[in-house]
């Protein structure tokens, strides 16, 4: 079963000292995603309506701390962590469950930059997707450790 392992936020009152340094992220039980918005309270969102949640795996995260990267939560830059779920390897227009109500649908993989590259002092060229881009459809509140569902369109599946 997959479920999220981690949600963290860039708060809107806490500045970067250092753009090209670590990224500030605080950790939360719980957080409410608005939709058409993303991660509430979280200076990420809003901006682009493609760009609303930046998701990782877990098991992604853990072969990047093998090879020697940081992979503490947020410091790829996501939001959120999910467990037991590829996210990285979902094609665009895939929705996922968090929680009881909310609903996210990815909208491209993410790619580095040179601010993740300067963040981790290390180059991440030949990592191929650095999880996923997601937007919110249904807004909701989410745990650590909610279920995370994939959801099949039913008309695909009775096909």
């Amino acid at each position: 079963m997959a479920q999220i392992e981690s949600i963290v936020c860039q708060p809107l009152d806490r500045q970067y000292d250092d753009p090209w340094g670590d990224f500030i992220r605080v950790p939360l039980d719980a957080a409410d995603l608005v939709a058409g918005h993303g991660l509430a309270g979280d200076r990420k969102a809003g901006h682009n309506p493609a760009r609303q949640l930046n998701l990782i795996s877990a098991e992604w995260l853990a072969a990047r701390a093998s090879e020697g990267y940081r992979a503490a939560p947020g410091q790829f830059g996501e939001q959120i962590i999910v467990a037991g779920l590829a996210v990285e390897q979902l094609p665009p227009g895939t929705r996922l469950q968090l929680g009881r109500d909310a609903v996210i649908e990815i909208t491209k993989g993410r790619t580095g930059c040179a601010r993740l590259e300067a963040a981790q002092s290390k180059s991440i060229a030949g990592l191929g997707p650095i999880g996923a881009l997601a937007r919110v459809v249904t807004g909701g509140r989410i745990h650590g450790g909610d279920r995370v569902v994939l959801l099949v369109d039913e008309a695909v599946s009775a096909a």
